[in-house]
């Protein structure tokens, strides 16, 4: 006899069937044309080639399958097996997924990648212990402005309506005098458009795919910040592989973790080869505005430490020994 609870447990063991199958889901809520997916594509390539299409995985990027905010879930519960997400968006899970948003603890992508070491075996373990397997991660490049004017000390923050894409850039607008609006990438235009902000904290290639130079004539690289992206794996998926296929995605995301420094620096020159195509200066910080940050960072380390205990201070004493 079919009974209801019959019929949940069939669905529910769906997912690792497929899994067991060699048919696996992958979730992304990025663009195509991202590079970030565009890695991610070349990932998932690899392991169809090197596995002589025994493991094959299908690609869902945008949010067409998941929502963003859902992906993560979705792979802990088995719905997808491999998901990709933006770290600082769960921070409120975890002050270890935002500490690279915290202005003035890196400050190049060389700081950022060494505080990648740093906090990998971390995040690797917080996934483990909900059920899933980090693959790789991989870096945007670091946080500029884009503005009418240029942005040259910390007067030029006062009464701007400054988009931001985290809780900590957030009140960093703040502390800087500016009304801070959190907006998500795909709503900046029509933010602008409505006058509900008129300048954007984000990296070139947001800039970029925003078409900030409809908005704004000068983009101003502040690089205070930066942030990751997850790649990861629902364990039970991955421990129903055979041995080989095992090997053929960890080597797979190697090559993917390193690939993307490589794509990140290319989509950062590209973005600003846009803007300045497109009549917008690209301006490096001044002095007097590197010297203005100093304040926002401190208290936003503080504000990070009370957050992040004794695990977090451990965490930034080993970064900063390396610098």
């Amino acid at each position: 006899m079919i009974t209801r609870r019959t019929t949940l447990a069939a669905a529910a063991a769906m997912p690792f069937a497929a899994a067991a199958q060699g048919r696996w889901q992958a979730a992304s809520g990025f663009a195509e044309g991202n590079y970030h997916t565009r890695n991610l594509r070349q990932f998932i390539e690899e392991i169809r080639t090197a596995t002589n299409g025994a493991l094959d995985i299908q690609l869902h990027a945008n949010g067409s399958l998941l929502p963003q905010p859902q992906i993560k879930r979705g792979v802990q519960q088995g719905q997808v097996q491999i998901g990709e997400i933006l770290l600082t968006a769960y921070a409120n899970e975890d002050a270890i997924f935002d500490i690279d948003q915290v202005p003035g603890i890196v400050g190049s992508m060389a700081d950022a990648r060494r505080l990648m070491a740093v906090r990998g075996p971390a995040i690797e373990q917080r996934l483990a212990r909900q059920g899933m397997h980090l693959l790789y991660l991989a870096p945007w490049p670091l946080v500029g402005m884009a503005s009418q004017t240029p942005v040259t000390d910390a007067a030029a923050f006062r009464g701007l309506r400054l988009r931001s894409y985290s809780p900590i850039s957030t009140r960093f607008g703040q502390l800087m005098g500016a009304t801070a609006v959190l907006l998500p990438a795909p709503e900046v235009a029509q933010g602008f458009a409505t006058g509900i902000i008129t300048a954007q904290l984000t990296t070139a290639p947001v800039a970029a795919d925003t078409q900030a130079w409809d908005t704004s004539r000068v983009f101003t690289l502040l690089n205070m910040a930066t942030s990751n992206n997850a790649v990861f794996v629902n364990r039970r998926s991955f421990d129903a592989l055979p041995a080989a296929q095992q090997d053929a995605v960890r080597a797979a995301a190697t090559r993917a973790a390193d690939r993307a420094w490589t794509m990140a620096a290319e989509a950062h020159d590209a973005a600003l080869a846009r803007m300045r195509e497109r009549g917008m200066q690209v301006l490096d910080i001044t002095p007097a505005l590197a010297e203005a940050l100093r304040e926002p960072s401190r208290a936003l380390t503080e504000d990070w430490l009370q957050r992040a205990g004794s695990d977090g201070r451990a965490l930034l004493d080993a970064y900063r020994a390396q610098r």
